[in-house]
């Protein structure tokens, strides 16, 4: 089958319904960022261990990224999206069933699930991406991931409405609710009318390998800047709820208004980055998301007040946004039409297995070294990040003129 000629009546109800359902996946995802460490601290045998429930939920992400593309290019998109909204539901049951039972090995692996399901929700993007015009990608990528805005609304806030509404065990019904959010999702889905996925077939051109795609600077790069983009973002943002309550002092309800603060500023950007990248480019936008994650770090090493926290956590934010949008619409415009599940499955274990490493090592971190320690860490990636793109630029450059 392939694809439509004629987008134009895809477009209006992909984007909102996608946005929808953006909402719903990051709000999932927001409330285990906000409580899932602190809910953790208090089922570990030992506080080190505290942010690896949410690493078991990256890594879930991690490890079924590859197959839920391929999932998603066997089933179609809708179908596949209902089948990974559906596992949320299983999930957010599982998960406030190990809090109320007081098991933390039953916690993580809950939350593993609720990352597998999430892997099918990050998808959405290149559902856009493959269902518009290459002139309005940027902008349509950006429209979706609006979604987020409302997710950092409501997943952190529902985290702590519901924090005590099952008996006297706290935040199950922080993770119960993901199960009601889930399957929302399942019926936001069933409405879609998603353009169909490309199926291979005998007489169409044959893409380059994984291998081939990954040896070409204009994949690499924005494979590496979104490597960098998520887990410098992981990185601070898992260990801030701990070191603001355990560290530093402050209340878990603080600790959750940052939360909400970042998960916003990482989505409400969307309403400008798209434009931004088609006035300056892919490159320079990437960049910026970089310099912001340092201003981030640098505030974050000048105090520890619930003031430094906000700024510093907004900024790493709006740093994120511009890493993550920028590096995929470099990735979606860097390889062919009959690539593009290759493409997709390389993409996504590399950046979220990045992700579940910068996760655990944040936990591991904070308890010996100290959150000063973990600051200073994202000096050197995000400059590393800064010089890769710059030389990616200089290739560009050095290609026109040729």
């Amino acid at each position: 089958m392939s694809e439509p000629t004629d987008v134009r009546p895809f477009v209006a109800r992909n984007i909102s319904l996608l946005a929808l359902m953006q909402a719903i996946v990051g709000s999932n995802q927001a409330i285990i960022m906000a409580v899932g460490a602190l809910t953790a601290a208090s089922l570990a045998p030992d506080k080190s261990m505290a942010t690896l429930p949410t690493t078991f939920m990256i890594l879930g992400l991690a490890l079924m990224a590859a197959p839920a593309t391929k999932i998603i290019y066997a089933l179609g998109r809708r179908n596949g999206f209902m089948l990974g909204a559906s596992i949320g539901i299983i999930a957010g049951f599982i998960a406030g069933l190990a809090v109320y039972l007081g098991s933390f090995w039953l916690f993580a692996i809950a939350l593993a699930v609720v990352g597998a399901s999430a892997a099918f929700g990050q998808q959405i993007r290149f559902a856009i991406a493959d269902s518009v015009p290459e002139n309005i990608q940027a902008k349509a990528i950006s429209w979706v991931l609006l979604g987020g805005v409302a997710a950092g609304f409501l997943g952190p806030r529902l985290s702590y409405i519901t924090k005590d509404w099952v008996g006297d065990v706290e935040f199950t019904g922080s993770f119960l609710i993901i199960a009601v959010l889930s399957a929302l999702g399942v019926l936001i889905l069933s409405q879609t009318k998603l353009a169909p996925v490309r199926v291979k077939r005998e007489e169409d051109p044959v893409g380059r390998t994984a291998r081939e795609l990954i040896r070409v600077p204009e994949i690499f790069i924005p494979l590496a800047t979104g490597m960098a983009t998520y887990a410098l973002m992981t990185f601070v943002m898992v260990a801030a709820p701990l070191a603001m309550v355990h560290v530093c002092g402050h209340s878990p309800e603080a600790a959750t208004t940052t939360i909400q603060w970042h998960i916003i500023s990482m989505f409400l950007p969307s309403l400008f980055t798209g434009s931004i990248i088609t006035r300056i480019g892919s490159h320079a936008v990437v960049g910026i998301g970089m310099l912001l994650m340092l201003g981030c770090a640098l505030i974050n090493l000048n105090g520890t007040s619930t003031l430094h926290f906000d700024i510093a956590l907004i900024l790493l934010g709006v740093g994120w946004n511009f890493g993550f949008i920028g590096s995929t619409t470099m990735l979606a415009k860097a390889y062919r039409p009959e690539e593009a599940s290759t493409a997709q499955a390389l993409n996504e274990p590399l950046v979220f297995g990045t992700m579940a490493i910068a996760s655990i090592s944040s936990g591991f971190l904070l308890e010996n070294i100290g959150w000063e320690s973990i600051n200073v860490m994202v000096l050197p990636v995000a400059t590393a990040a800064l010089a890769l793109l710059a030389w990616g630029d200089l290739r560009q450059r050095k290609a026109k003129r040729a």
